[in-house]
């Protein structure tokens, strides 16, 4: 079993705490006064209070949306993807990119949707039709 690790920067752990573990639904993990680690889906986050990265100015096109960079996220089966993005229309989440299908009845054919965490941390969630086609061209 592989499990991805990430670490991140926050402003405080109270919002981080309120949008992971609260709005997203991840469990928390441990955490001391200056960081705390969370279940994101599987993998483990560790997010640290510090200066937080700023959104490149560089042009990142796919498919002619402009995504942010740097960003991180994850990739959900398609029904836990569709519900977490009405769960974070209902609480009012204000998305870089709305939910969106790519490559509709393509190979690769996806879900995505980027939005912003409370310290401005840009995150992608992604989720395959078909999961067996992740790296499909």
């Amino acid at each position: 079993m592989s499990i991805f690790h990430l670490a991140y920067t926050v402003r405080d752990l109270e919002s981080t705490r309120k949008f992971y573990g609260d709005l997203l639904g991840c469990q928390e993990g441990r955490s001391t006064e200056s960081w705390v680690d969370f279940d994101f889906f599987g993998n483990q986050l560790s997010l640290h209070i510090g200066q937080t990265i700023q959104e490149l100015e560089s042009d990142s096109r796919v498919d002619n949306l402009e995504v942010p960079l740097p960003h991180f996220g994850c990739v959900l089966d398609w029904d836990l993807f569709h519900n977490l993005a009405d769960k974070l229309k209902s609480a009012g989440i204000v998305f870089i990119i709305e939910p969106t299908i790519r490559f509709e009845g393509m190979p690769g054919e996806q879900a995505t949707m980027f939005l912003e965490d409370y310290s401005q941390n840009a995150l992608e969630f992604k989720s395959f039709r078909n999961p067996n086609e992740v790296f499909s061209q």
